[in-house]
Parts: C-alpha cells; structure tokens; sequence
C-alpha cells in the first residue's frame, strides 16, 4: 500500500536526521509546518535543550498581516534575532521532511536575514 503524505515526511525526515544533529557550537534550526502555523526551534541535540524558539502563533507575529510565506519569514527572523541573543551564529538547517520550497525557504531566508549563517 502506498504511503501517505505524512508517513512520507516523516520517512524523509528520519533519513535528514541521522545525517543532521545539533551540536553546542553549531545547534540544528528545526522546522516544523502545519497547514495554518509555522514553528522553528534552535536545538542543541547532545543536552537536549532548545536555546530558541519562533512560531507564528507568537503575538507579536500573530497580529502581522499577509500571507502564511511573509508570516514564516517573519518566524525565520524572530528565531533567528533570539539565536544571536543567546550567543550562536552558525546552525545547521533541518527542513523536517519538508521540501526547501515556500514557507520552508522563506523561514531559513527569514533566519539568514537575522544573521544566522548555515
């Protein structure tokens, strides 16, 4: 029987994370994407410790305006300034089973933008 989207995705991502993990120095941005939301978190895998967090139900990118692309650039950005704060600059990219297209690549532009480097 055929697969379904999600088991896909998650078969996709599974194959992404044993080739991706974050580290202290170079913590992974993970992405996940829902059909109404956009949620990015900055993860150090060896402590198991988020450093930072974005999503698009966050108020004050909740109350922005425009389509769910602009929102997850917004999301990329916000991620990407709390990252800066807590004192990373390089990450690497987990697009979480998703293809580097739309919401997706205009979150990690979002994050570039806020000086984040992949």
């Amino acid at each position: 029987m055929a697969l379904t989207k999600n088991e896909r995705r998650i078969r996709i991502k599974n194959r992404i994370r044993k080739v991706v993990s974050g580290t202290e120095a170079r913590p992974r941005l993970s992405v996940f994407r829902s059909n109404k939301e956009i949620y990015a978190q900055v993860v150090d895998d060896l402590t198991g410790k988020t450093i930072a967090a974005a999503s698009s139900r966050d108020k004050d990118i909740a109350k922005a305006k425009g389509n769910k692309t602009e929102i997850a650039a917004l999301v990329g950005k916000a991620v990407g300034e709390k990252a800066m704060k807590a004192g990373v600059e390089t990450i690497s990219f987990d697009r979480g089973g998703y293809l580097y297209h739309g919401r997706v690549k205009s979150l990690a532009e979002g994050a570039r933008e806020a000086g984040l480097k992949f």
